[in-house]
């Protein structure tokens, strides 16, 4: 069958058999009859359940800093699984003063005293710069995106291009545009994407979850989304491309980082929510054994001849019936297994095929019980279709007692068959849990945080913004609309209320330009913009500047604006704050005792707000099991035959006293620290993070375990997440934000916006967004724009006319604000019969991208 037939029965026909739509039509064990080659394990998974010591790192600073301990000291090898990977990135904050925690100076470093470095990426910038470091460090990207010349990108800029005028049409495409696309059922090569997150440390230590080691996922807790500093501009916390709000600009040019166009001085970042934790103890080995699987499975494919197939089947054999050996074949064969011979002998000395790692030793303390689990198929790991993780979620909400609490990226699932496009069924497990507890009286809650906007348009209503509307419309009608949604349902259940059972949440926060008089003055003494200098800064720590070397080859890299505007900057009484994100946490400042230098309207004109985007994809049931990883709730990253993800279940047996609904319970110490922690953050029931001032939770596993303040007041807040006390905390808090927010922001998506019209009188008359031709028409000084655009201010700005009292008033609404928890609009655009689907002609190629 060639491959435009293929596209008229959807992206099943590019990937064989239809028979893998299977993933959750069929429950419970009818699914499970087409798994039997892991029918011995819970879950279907490729691995059995295991143990070790697991710790939480609650967003990329202390994540990041406990990467960046175990790099520092990696003495045998460190292996790295990522969607996308940035050499540049920093582990360690500010840059000026910790350039030796750059990601490629700490590889480069370890690879230079010895360490076997090996990475796996799926997004490029990363495979050529890494491996022009040194011999130790050796990158494969998989899938190969080719052909990719530029006539064929050219095809698909326009093919894509037309799907926003609804013109769009498979068959326009080349047979070679095609593949480059999808690639065949045996070589896929853009459409799905390995979207794990893992990084290993001589075999002992594993970090993962859901922070990839790339731009835009450092962040603190306190999630400051305000980074100039004019009084020093080695001060920066987010250089170049890491300052980053794709609601504004996305990456482009990631390669180098003066491409970032977003200017700091007029926008905010985007912050940024997610967890990763790291392990130790005989879980490990699992996830060494999935990475050894995945290199040894690349690079069977990369190098595919028919004599080296034979040997690589050999090879697989030997893996899966000899004992593990540390050796590597680089470095010498396991004696009286001559498998490659000769055979591609110059490869294997650079990449090669190898063993894992030894099983770690058992100690008495085995600390939790943890299993690995995964999504994969063919084209990702050459392996039947697992999606083990899916199969882990639909357990643990089956089988919770009390309380469900999901944040995730997407929230896209099933109630029913007659949901498609959609498969997976953990929609339908929802529904089955809260019915059952309905009909026995029990006391039973689910709560769901997503992001606000689940992919990064700014405006909603540009023909850019399709493709975000779509998986917004996907998410609707998996929560409230459609007639098959999970509140749907309930309701023909019989629960008139469902609000009762199940709510949803997103995540908002808002800061301060520091725009004060400070900036100004520099300018005028130095002759410099602010912005010139901070970009010639961000070139100099590109190329290594530490910001206190003063030496001949530092002072080379700085260029001479920098130099002009910091000289100046220097001699400024600068009593200035350079983020205010501390005011709605907890021993937070009030906003009208934080010092300003300059006249009320430019204050006023400083304040910013954005969603604060959850990258987090994590389950905690009853306080008492924790599934985290890199799989979002869709179809993409649970079906299998999708996106390759990985995931633990983690199952703490530490005993911790506590209670639900008011009741005496018994709850595990590891997830009921993560859900409090989790709380605390969103509610603003935590103290500022400091990016420099690193504590027990800045250590990986193996230093020290995770510090978190049992039974002191804050805690006690979020102790019970059933009590009546903890459900007025939390909704009135969300209720709060939510109304400030809308006042002084306009934000959407809002429940005040229900139709078109209503989004352009309630968003669009305010704002000038940025890259739209109303911009462009202003930059280029346009009379007739400038005039239509009298009033309006840059997006995420305040709008003015909401408040006649100025900044002051501004500060009083403002200072309401506690945490970033908003409610979710589900009202949102709610008389709009269609969000995305006519503009996109849904098809079989189309639904799946979205799902």
């Amino acid at each position: 069958m060639d491959v435009f037939r293929k596209l008229e029965q959807g992206i099943a026909g590019l990937f064989g058999s239809s028979d893998e739509k299977h993933s959750h039509t069929h429950a419970g064990e009818a699914c499970h009859e087409l798994h039997i080659e892991h029918a011995a394990n819970r879950f279907q998974s490729f691995a059995p359940q295991s143990s070790g010591h697991v710790k939480w790192h609650v967003d990329g600073c202390s994540y990041f800093w406990a990467v960046s301990e175990a790099l520092e000291h990696a003495q045998e090898s460190i292996y790295i699984l990522d969607w996308w990977l940035s050499p540049e990135l920093y582990l360690r904050r500010p840059p000026a003063t910790n350039n030796k925690y750059r990601l490629d100076h700490m590889l480069l470093a370890a690879a230079e005293r010895g360490v076997d470095v090996r990475i796996i990426v799926f997004k490029e910038h990363t495979k050529h710069h890494l491996e022009g470091l040194h011999d130790n460090i050796k990158v494969f990207r998989h899938p190969d995106h080719a052909p990719s010349s530029s006539d064929i990108s050219a095809e698909f800029k326009t093919a894509f291009a037309n799907m926003s005028h609804g013109a769009f049409s498979l068959s326009k495409l080349s047979k070679d545009a095609l593949k480059t696309l999808y690639g065949t059922s045996d070589d896929v090569v853009l459409f799905w994407s390995h979207h794990e997150k893992l990084c290993l440390v001589d075999r002992k230590l594993a970090f993962m979850g859901g922070l990839d080691a790339c731009y835009g996922r450092w962040d603190t807790n306190t999630h400051p989304i305000a980074d100039a500093h004019p009084g020093n501009v080695d001060g920066i916390i987010f250089p170049g491309q890491d300052f980053n709000n794709a609601r504004i600009y996305d990456f482009e040019g990631v390669d180098k980082w003066e491409q970032n166009k977003l200017d700091r001085t007029k926008y905010s970042r985007m912050g940024w929510s997610d967890i990763s934790i790291s392990m130790t103890g005989p879980i490990v080995n699992s996830t060494v054994h999935h990475f050894v699987d995945r290199w040894n499975y690349i690079f069977g494919q990369k190098y595919n001849t028919d004599e080296f197939k034979e040997k690589y089947r050999k090879f697989e054999e030997l893996i899966h019936h000899a004992p593990p050996a540390p050796e590597l074949l680089e470095q010498g064969e396991p004696q009286g297994n001559d498998v490659f011979g000769g055979l591609h002998r110059q490869f294997t000395r650079h990449f090669g095929h190898f063993w894992g790692g030894e099983e770690p030793p058992h100690h008495e303390d085995q600390g939790a019980h943890i299993q690995l689990c995964r999504s994969c198929t063919g084209w990702s790991a050459g392996k039947p279709t697992e999606h083990s993780i899916a199969n882990a979620y639909i357990d643990a909400i089956t089988n919770a007692q009390k309380f469900i609490y999901i944040e995730n990226q997407f929230f896209i699932t099933a109630t029913d068959d007659e949901q498609q496009p959609v498969y997976n069924k953990i929609g339908a497990a929802i529904v089955n849990r809260i019915l059952r507890a309905h009909e026995n009286g029990e006391a039973f809650r689910v709560m769901i945080s997503i992001p606000a906007v689940p992919a990064f348009a700014g405006d909603l209503k540009s023909d850019g913004a399709l493709g975000t509307r779509a998986i917004m419309e996907f998410q609707y009608n998996s929560i409230s609309r459609g007639g098959h949604s999970i509140i749907e349902k309930l309701q023909q259940g019989g629960i008139e209320d469902p609000s009762r059972y199940i709510s949803f949440y997103n995540l908002r926060n808002y800061d301060r330009l520091n725009v004060s008089t400070t900036m100004s003055r520099a300018e005028e003494e130095s002759g410099v913009k602010y912005e010139d200098a901070r970009r010639e800064f961000d070139d100099a720590v590109e190329s290594g500047y530490d910001g206190y070397s003063r030496g001949e080859e530092t002072e080379g890299r700085l260029g001479s604006q920098y130099r002009r505007y910091q000289e100046a900057a220097q001699r400024q009484d600068d009593q200035t704050w350079d983020t205010i994100s501390a005011a709605y946490m907890a021993e937070g400042p009030d906003l009208s005792s934080i010092p300003w230098e300059g006249n009320e309207e430019d204050e006023l004109d400083a304040f910013v707000s954005e969603e604060l985007y959850i990258h987090t994809k994590c389950l905690i049931a009853d306080d008492r099991l924790v599934i985290i990883g890199s799989a979002n709730l869709n179809d993409r990253s649970q079906l299998g035959t999708h996106d390759s993800e990985i995931a633990v279940v983690i199952e703490d047996p530490s005993p911790v006293r506590s209670s639900m609904a008011g009741e005496p319970w018994t709850a595990s110490k590891f997830a009921a620290s993560l859900r409090r922690q989790l709380f605390r953050k969103h509610l603003g029931l935590l103290p500022n993070q400091r990016w420099d001032q690193p504590d027990a939770n800045f250590q990986p596993v193996s230093r020290a375990p995770n510090d978190y303040d049992w039974g002191s007041a804050a805690d006690r807040l979020v102790m019970d997440p059933m009590s009546e006390e903890f459900n007025e905390l939390w909704a009135s808090t969300a209720r709060t934000n939510t109304e400030v927010f809308s006042k002084a922001f306009h934000n959407v998506p809002n429940d005040k916006v229900r139709t078109w019209d209503e989004y352009d009188n309630f968003f669009s008359k305010y704002f000038i967004i940025p890259g739209s031709d109303e911009e462009k028409k202003i930059a280029e000084n346009d009379e007739d724009a400038i005039k239509e655009a009298e009033g309006k201010v840059a997006y995420g700005h305040i709008v003015k006319e909401e408040f006649p009292g100025g900044v002051q008033e501004v500060k009083e609404w403002l200072g309401r604000i506690r945490g970033t928890v908003v409610e979710m609009p589900l009202g949102f655009l709610g008389d709009v019969k269609d969000l995305a689907k006519q503009g996109l002609e849904f098809n079989g190629f189309t639904d799946e991208i979205y799902t």
